[in-house]
């Protein structure tokens, strides 16, 4: 994967940030994977293919009910024609925003570090749930349930909305609240229909100039949601997934403390993984995965 021949601002878990100008960025998704807030050493190869070109499905689905972070900025308009061509399905020209520095999740079942939080206090997230709830239970109704980004290596936390009122302000959080059950709730019932159960999600925001709030990052990818088939869901039981949950579980069987550094995947797992992503994408978008030409 080529280096675009501009500064590079940012490199995250997934992501590379370029300056373009005062008002754009260009965002190149590597195949870079991460777990439990870690890099992984092993990358899943042609991921950041299917990270953007799922993102930018969906950026599109939801346009009407959020403004988002694309332009019409074209990569030939920013690079030379053979870096145009080797990142034009990993990379796009997004707007320059400020950050939220908050990530904004979504829960619809009670799985992962719900189910966990769940069973020690019968809460989510500082949330009362009744008794006798089932892992992967669907929940009376999504729930909004806010964390903390993380510096690199450290690992994003729960947080109240209380706590995120304090952080950006009542208005802006009750923003972000609506409009993430609004995104998830239009998400969930195209997924349904496709046959996927999307179970939770996380979206980041940003302010443009005018203080108006956008959708930026990814959305409702593998990355950044949890995909079960539908026809295998049962509550008390782990369903299997399209997502890196199956990366998290093998991990989970190893002895490994979730600090740096990460160990290696068998190629097994890496082959599986690709799979689980490349279906997701069909089943979604309705249009078999084709890769870079």
């Amino acid at each position: 994967m080529p280096a675009p021949d501009l500064p590079l601002l940012y490199r995250g878990k997934v992501r590379d940030v370029y300056a373009v100008d005062n008002q754009h960025l260009l965002m190149l998704a590597s195949d870079r994977l991460s777990a439990f807030d870690v890099i992984l050493p092993d990358a899943i190869p042609g991921k950041g293919e299917i990270l953007t070109q799922l993102s930018n499905f969906w950026f599109a689905r939801t346009a009407a009910l959020q403004a988002n972070h694309l332009t019409r900025v074209a990569l030939t308009d920013i690079l030379p024609a053979d870096q145009a061509q080797a990142l034009q399905r990993r990379a796009v020209v997004v707007r320059r925003l400020q950050p939220l520095p908050v990530e904004a999740i979504v829960r619809g079942y009670l799985i992962g570090s719900g189910w966990k939080d769940y069973q020690a206090s019968g809460e989510l997230c500082g949330i009362a749930l009744p008794a006798g709830l089932r892992l992967a239970q669907q929940l009376a109704e999504p729930l909004f349930t806010p964390s903390s980004k993380a510096q690199q290596g450290a690992h994003d936390e729960n947080i109240s909305f209380a706590r995120m009122v304090e952080l950006i302000g009542s208005e802006l959080a009750q923003a972000v609240r609506a409009v993430s059950l609004a995104l998830y709730q239009h998400a969930f019932a195209h997924a349904w229909e496709r046959g996927i159960i999307i179970a939770d999600c996380k979206f980041e925001f940003g302010l443009d100039a005018q203080q108006q709030l956008v959708l930026m990052d990814e959305v409702f990818t593998p990355d950044a949601a949890r995909f079960w088939p539908r026809d295998a869901w049962q509550p008390g039981h782990n369903p299997p997934s399209y997502d890196k949950q199956f990366v998290r579980d093998y991990l989970e069987t190893l002895d490994w403390n979730k600090q740096p550094p990460a160990p290696h995947l068998p190629a097994a797992v890496i082959a599986a993984t690709l799979q689980r992503y490349q279906q997701a994408y069909t089943l979604l978008t309705g249009e078999p995965w084709k890769g870079q030409a």
